[in-house]
């Protein structure tokens, strides 16, 4: 884990492999989410994948400067700059999907795409995100996944600083997000992005749903949409090889020089 300091922040984030940057961001249930596909994601194309730490996540501090999903958005366009960047593909599941459509709002020039993975943030009053905060970890598990007796995790099993670390997760995202992780203003600004931006979705998602996918893809005037089948809430546990076919595809598509591998 590396830290670099970037506006009113610390940011840890991991840093791993060569080639073609990768931005990639985890969702509400913390950077072990993502970190797995990022070690694969770097190890089978020519990737180089930073996978940071929202901060107050995994136990890591907050600054009160940074409290909403758009200050995360500044936040990592900036860390950008910083890391002196170029060609970027950014990539976010869930909430994370959410910051990466506000950092396309926001606009770079140093990202040549954006991955939405099952992405909150968007209110679709026909496909809304589920009442999360409402849900215990075992129905979560039920909605994430579209095999939960495999991938879903038991809490009983777990020992206490691991739920401890849960909990704190669920505390920071109910600080990001909101209680409804939406914003209804969200898709007024999406019309403005024209930056290549990819939409995925597992077709199994019972957290936000298909429809709400569709919808992400509907809103953003450069969009595609693509669907994973035998996938959740979180492809990149339940199908990782299927991800990275279908982002890597899409690297090779809108970066600004080829990325073969």
């Amino acid at each position: 884990m590396t830290q670099i300091a970037v506006g009113p922040a610390t940011i840890d984030f991991t840093d791993q492999g060569t080639g073609h940057p990768v931005l990639l961001l985890h969702g509400g249930g913390g950077p072990a989410t993502v970190a797995a596909w990022a070690d694969r994601l770097a190890a089978d194309r020519p990737a180089r994948v930073i996978a940071p730490v929202h901060p107050g996540f995994a136990g890591t501090v907050r600054p009160d400067a940074v409290a909403t999903v758009r200050d995360l958005a500044a936040l990592y366009t900036e860390l950008l700059d910083a890391l002196d960047l170029h060609d970027v593909t950014v990539v976010g599941n869930s909430i994370g999907g959410w910051i990466a459509a506000e950092m396309a709002v926001i606009g770079s020039r140093r990202v040549s795409g954006y991955v939405l993975v099952d992405a909150v943030g968007l209110q679709v009053a026909e496909h809304p995100v589920v009442d999360f905060f409402s849900l215990s970890p075992a129905e979560i598990a039920d909605r994430s996944y579209a095999d939960p007796a495999t991938y879903g995790i038991d809490p009983t099993t777990l020992p206490p600083e691991a739920l401890a670390a849960m909990a704190g997760n669920r505390r920071m995202l109910g600080v990001y997000a909101g209680e409804s992780m939406s914003d209804a203003a969200l898709g007024d600004r999406l019309r403005s992005v024209c930056t290549p931006t990819l939409v995925v979705w597992g077709e199994a998602d019972r957290i936000s749903d298909v429809g709400l996918g569709r919808a992400f893809a509907d809103a953003i005037p450069a969009a595609r949409f693509e669907l994973i089948t035998g996938a959740g809430h979180l492809p990149q546990i339940e199908a990782p090889a299927a991800l990275t076919n279908v982002v890597w595809a899409f690297v090779e598509e809108s970066a600004h020089s080829p990325r073969r591998g």
